[in-house]
């Protein structure tokens, strides 16, 4: 069947939930993208937060129990084949390993000659298993990153034809944003007077052992003694279960001596008012991240960016701000590298249009449309 650009799809995106995450997110403003150019947007989900927004925004919202990493939740297959069955969308697209399982089971029982298209966004570098296969048996795969592209090319030997880099797009709307923020800045100096007249760097992202905030308390030990006018935010908050990581980062910044040079400020849903008050953004997972949103929101805010030379947090900077790149672990030269940067009067950053949400969409109807015009 050949499809015309401009034909109208019916597209069912499928996830666990709809509550906090960058992949709810995504999921929530591709469907808000779809809608505006006319395309029927279905998600699938077990429900959440974001529901009312997504609803907002003209999608359709049905709630099924897709989330559980169970054998219990094969029984949603029947339930989904015959769902499917009715509503004969053009394309299942599908965003995590659960309910791809369930989606693909469903699907593959459906008539072959008037099933929809099957498709997979892979949002990460899963373990090599059975398990995580899944993702890689839909008719076609969507990867995030170039280093997650080359992950599923070497670990489950799939054509590279099979597979399209899609980068994560960024919605102008949020990080463009127009306007005086001197209002928010006096509210926030007034709630934490120590970051007034400072050098500031900012290292967001929630409070987990592999995001870094340790070597950020490193670089900032580090920078202080070369630089005292720097001080350092820490945006993010540790899950319930993880309250004694914070704990332990707290106990850290003490013994380094920077309880007056780092502020743990928890979650903030005013992240992008962030970007535009600190002079450096941070990013030092400890291994490579599949994309690493903090980098390019960071960039599109015209913020400068500082980052570990792997993942796709390399991927980003090395499209938009060079000079923000640093060898991997090395704690020295990271916070050498912003000590240069905060001498200079200003950075040249240019953030590609393949980062921004707009390409991602076009890019995304594309696979569809290339899939739908097949036999």
């Amino acid at each position: 069947m050949q499809m015309e650009d401009d034909t109208p799809l019916k597209i069912i995106q499928i996830l666990p939930a709809l509550d906090a995450g960058g992949v709810e997110r995504g999921t929530v403003e591709f469907a808000r993208e779809l809608v505006a150019r006319g395309h029927e947007s279905i998600v699938i989900s077990n429900g959440g937060r974001q529901v009312e927004r997504l609803e907002a925004e003209g999608s359709r919202h049905i709630r099924m129990p897709v989330h559980r990493k169970s054998l219990r939740s094969l029984a949603q297959v029947r339930p989904l084949r015959r769902l499917l069955a009715e509503l004969k969308p053009d394309i299942i697209h599908v965003r995590s390993r659960a309910p791809a399982w369930i989606a693909w089971l469903a699907w593959r029982k459906l008539p072959a000659a008037t099933r929809p298209r099957l498709v997979s966004t892979v949002h990460g570098m899963y373990s090599v298993n059975a398990y995580s296969a899944i993702m890689t048996k839909t008719e076609h795969i969507i990867a995030i990153s170039d280093c997650v592209h080359d992950y599923i090319t070497q670990n489950y030997g799939i054509a590279a034809q099979r597979i399209t880099r899609v980068y994560r797009g960024l919605d102008p709307g949020v990080f463009h944003q127009e306007g005086d923020d001197s209002a928010w800045r006096e509210q926030l100096f007034n709630e934490y007077p120590q970051l007034r007249g400072k050098r500031l760097l900012l290292m967001p992202g929630r409070l987990s052992r592999w995001k870094g905030q340790e070597a950020f308390l490193d670089v900032m030990q580090r920078l202080g003694q070369i630089r005292p006018d720097c001080h350092g935010i820490v945006v993010g908050a540790a899950e319930a279960n993880k309250q004694h990581y914070l704990k332990e980062l707290l106990d850290k910044r003490q013994a380094l001596g920077l309880d007056e040079q780092v502020t743990f400020v928890g979650h903030r849903s005013d992240i992008q008012a962030f970007y535009r008050l600190a002079d450096i953004t941070c990013h030092l997972s400890n291994k490579a991240e599949p994309f690493g949103r903090t980098v390019p929101e960071a960039l599109a805010c015209e913020c400068p960016v500082i980052a570990y030379d792997r993942g796709g947090a390399s991927e980003s900077l090395h499209a938009a701000f060079p000079d923000g790149l640093v060898e991997a672990d090395n704690v020295d030269a990271f916070a050498q590298r912003a000590d240069e940067l905060l001498r200079r009067d200003s950075a040249d950053i240019r953030l590609p249009e393949q980062f921004y949400l707009q390409y991602q969409t076009e890019a995304t109807l594309a696979v569809y449309r290339q899939l739908l015009s097949q036999a």
